[in-house]
């Protein structure tokens, strides 16, 4: 399991836009739309083969037949970083090895994209939405490659909630990324970047 890319959620997609390139001063690519969950997204790259994508629900397209990932049917208040998520080589052994709770596997194409994303029935995914969601990417494309940097390095990522020490200890022999902290306190994730030499955070 490594680090694959952070979300930020919002109302609509220009609110989750704005806030990144508020907090962070450089701006987003086009992103796309997303089949199934009928979300869509906006991009930026990331140093270090990551990537940040701006997340909503698309107006334009129809309704899903079942909740969309993130928890974004539910969404409300300020836009705000909601999720991380992990990259699998084997996404069903690692399903396997985790409590239940993460999600059935999902498969996913945008253009020459092509995934599997575990979504939980619900659309939440435990310990409140703060445990990692899951990815598996098929083929040799991924989309970090293909946006252009803007000198931005994420430095920490810091995942909150009241049992931060459970979830920690669930992911211990799955993920080894410095980068990733876990504290206790109310439910939420913080990420710490440098952009040109400058620390930024988001929210």
């Amino acid at each position: 399991m490594e680090l694959d890319h952070i979300a930020v959620s919002a109302g609509t997609l220009a609110e989750a836009t704005a806030h990144v390139q508020s907090a962070l001063g450089v701006p987003l690519q086009q992103g796309g739309e997303h089949a199934v969950f009928h979300t869509h997204n906006t991009l930026l790259g990331l140093e270090d083969g990551l990537y940040l994508e701006a997340i909503a629900v698309n107006p334009a397209a129809p309704t899903p037949d079942r909740p969309r990932w993130f928890d974004l049917d539910r969404f409300s208040g300020s836009p705000r970083l909601t999720n991380w998520i992990c990259r699998c080589a084997d996404l069903d052994a690692t399903l396997a090895s985790l409590p239940d709770g993460f999600g059935a596997p999902v498969s996913l194409q945008r253009g020459d994209l092509r995934w599997r994303m575990a979504v939980p029935a619900d659309g939440v995914l435990p310990f409140d939405n703060c445990a990692p969601a899951l990815i598996e990417w098929e083929g040799d494309v991924h989309p970090a490659p293909l946006l252009t940097q803007q000198g931005a390095r994420l430095d920490r990522l810091t995942v909150r909630h009241p049992r931060a020490a459970d979830l920690q200890s669930m992911l211990a022999s799955h993920l080894n990324d410095p980068r990733v902290q876990f504290e206790a306190g109310a439910a939420g994730l913080e990420a710490q970047f440098t952009v040109a030499g400058v620390a930024k955070a988001l929210y």
